[in-house]
């Protein structure tokens, strides 16, 4: 008699086992968008594209030379980055966000941030039980991480008010994408006490902080918000925005340099490794703060001109004291807003795609 099974299970199709992992993910939001773009594109004088905030503006003349320079790498980079690159975002982040005590073990470099933010808390080791908590309001990924590594997902509105029973990854978010809004130096430090308290890692992404307006964006690792101590802190930051360099997945995150470490190690096994040339790019672009004032002087006009456009048109606009967005609103279902701006060749980003809490505000980008 033949011991095979006659009640196994019939082999998966090829990729059918990934569907596994993409049944965990919410439907891609911008791709519902595509019916609006479309009608905007038909509009006689074309389409004024404000829902994404990519950068349009040429990248600085000193990273693309630095970049060319470098063009000749034919090995393997490292994970860690060049003593050169980690000497650079050292400099960075004790003279730029106030950090002290800061050395090599206490920066890594990513590709892009989006994947640090979305793969962070599996290489974190979080699974079934685990919490992963992120603002009422927030970037889409943050959830999207929590999916990945099949942990639990809970918002909030103010995180000391979260139940720290099985917390164990806790994002902030300041500048906020998509409102703009700036944590104060009491809340980051109120948020930094709390979390020590309870054990949780507190990832704190900054990636709009150089980009405040009416008011003045800080870090979690800054001296007096710490403490002086990087225990159970990371901040991530992006070049994307202040340096244009979207396109060349120029990221890092630095703090705890035990947690770095174990991401290293783990980020190691996986080749995630920033190539070369983009990681001498980023050690030109981080050591010159003027191209970050000029473009900083060019979105500055942009959004004077957008928000009175935009006021002048019956919106109401809150926060967005920072950021590369104007967070707005006419106390209408937001797909509402987004068609009729669309009709005007206008595309804007539906608040809905950053939480509940959004369905009546639009998300509109000063970047093109």
């Amino acid at each position: 008699m033949n011991d095979q099974s006659t009640d196994a299970a019939p082999p998966l199709p090829p990729g059918g086992a990934a569907r596994r992992v993409s049944s965990l993910l919410p439907a891609f939001p911008w791709d519902r968008l595509d019916p609006y773009k479309q009608s905007a594109l038909a509009h006689p004088d074309g389409i004024v594209d404000l829902s994404v905030g990519t950068p349009v503006d040429p990248v600085p003349p000193s990273v693309q030379a630095a970049l060319a320079a470098a063009g000749d790498s034919p090995g393997y980079p490292t994970v860690w980055g060049t003593p050169a690159l980690r000497d650079a975002l050292v400099g960075w982040v004790e003279g730029r966000l106030g950090a002290v005590g800061i050395g090599h073990r206490n920066v890594l470099p990513t590709v892009g941030s989006k994947e640090l933010v979305a793969l962070l808390p599996w290489q974190l080791g979080l699974g079934p039980g685990d919490r992963v908590a992120y603002p009422r309001l927030a970037y889409p990924t943050y959830e999207v991480g929590a999916r990945l590594a099949r942990a639990d997902h809970v918002v909030y509105d103010d995180p000391w008010e979260l139940d720290p029973e099985g917390l164990r990854l806790l994002w902030l978010n300041s500048p906020s994408n998509p409102t703009g809004r700036v944590l104060t130096a009491e809340e980051l430090r109120r948020t930094v006490n709390w979390a020590r308290q309870h054990g949780i890692l507190l990832v704190s992404d900054e990636c709009y902080l150089e980009l405040g307006w009416d008011a003045e964006p800080v870090s979690v690792l800054r001296e007096d918000i710490c403490g002086g101590s990087l225990a159970g802190l990371l901040a991530v930051h992006s070049l994307s925005k202040r340096s244009n360099l979207a396109g060349y997945r120029a990221a890092f995150v630095a703090g705890d340099a035990d947690v770095l470490g174990e991401l290293l190690e783990i980020r190691k096994h996986s080749g995630l490794m920033v190539p070369a040339p983009v990681q001498a790019a980023t050690v030109a672009a981080l050591g010159d703060s003027g191209h970050v004032a000029e473009q900083r002087e060019r979105y500055a006009a942009r959004r004077a001109a957008l928000r009175s456009a935009l006021e002048g048109r019956g919106f109401r606009i809150e926060h967005s004291e920072a950021s590369l967005y104007l967070w707005a609103t006419r106390d209408e279902p937001c797909w509402d807003t987004v068609a009729d701006l669309a009709k005007l060749g206008i595309l804007v980003a539906p608040g809905e795609f950053y939480g509940e809490a959004g369905a009546d505000f639009v998300r509109v980008a000063f970047t093109a």
